[in-house]
């Protein structure tokens, strides 16, 4: 919440950065080792002694050498995936930029930048950060921000999507957010994983029948509890990893 621009510009910074996916990585591999067999095959005229004496070249060098055995690839979501800080780089923009309008109007700003320019695992982070942005304080610009995400083609961000919602309202009984869930369990009523979420974001919506709230900050944002704090980011950061075990596996073991 210290609104730091430096470490904000670094961390923004460290988002930008782009990473080669497997597939790009073994077309590349592919490539090259059709232009190193295409190299070797090819000899020049007049040069039958260099093209006899390369087989046994070969043989002895392959003899000499042991094959490498293959990496195992991370799963797809783990927090062993190359570029994986970059979600907790976009969780820290949010927790740096959190309790100061402006700086959370600047927030929302990059993050629409990011979506469009960056990698998956952003795209999924970014509606946790948004959640930890406006905690039990449903902004219109938030609100309709996560309706989007909760229409998105990857179920990841769809998921992260709806449980933001029901941090963003919790304990606020906010009648536009309600409506939008209520259309939510209808549009996803054959998805289980998804309804469940939605299920979730009701009842935190719903907190306390409006007695209740999440938000770490009392006193107008001069005061915040650090404990409340440390709850919300260790929820949100298991549910960055989707590999290990499912997401509702996460946010139950985190809730109860």
């Amino acid at each position: 919440g210290t609104g730091d621009v430096l470490k904000i510009q670094s961390l923004l910074h460290t988002c930008s950065e782009h990473y080669a996916t497997s597939e790009n990585e073994e077309k590349s591999e592919s490539t090259g080792g059709a232009a190193a067999a295409a190299s070797t095959t090819a000899s020049p005229s007049g040069g039958t002694g260099s093209a006899a004496a390369s087989p046994t070249e070969e043989q002895s060098s392959d003899g000499g050498k042991k094959k490498a055995k293959p990496k195992a690839k991370p799963d797809p979501g783990s927090l062993m995936e190359p570029g994986s800080h970059q979600g907790l780089a976009t969780l820290g923009i949010a927790l740096l930029s959190m309790g100061e309008k402006i700086g959370m109007d600047m927030c929302l700003r990059m993050y629409n930048h990011l979506l469009q320019y960056g990698e998956p695992v952003i795209r999924r982070t970014i509606p946790l950060a948004l959640a930890l942005l406006s905690m039990s304080h449903p902004q219109l610009s938030v609100i309709d921000s996560l309706s989007k995400l909760s229409h998105d083609s990857d179920s990841d961000v769809v998921h992260n999507a709806i449980l933001a919602m029901g941090l963003v309202g919790s304990g606020t009984n906010n009648a536009r957010l309600a409506g939008m869930l209520r259309q939510l369990a209808q549009y996803y009523y054959k998805d289980p994983s998804s309804l469940f979420m939605v299920r979730l974001a009701q009842g935190l919506t719903h907190l306390g029948k409006g007695t209740l709230t999440l938000n770490p900050f009392h006193s107008d944002c001069s005061l915040m509890s650090h404990v409340a704090l440390g709850g919300i980011i260790s929820l949100l950061v298991s549910c960055m990893d989707t590999s290990k075990s499912e997401l509702i596996t996460c946010v139950w073991s985190c809730l109860v």
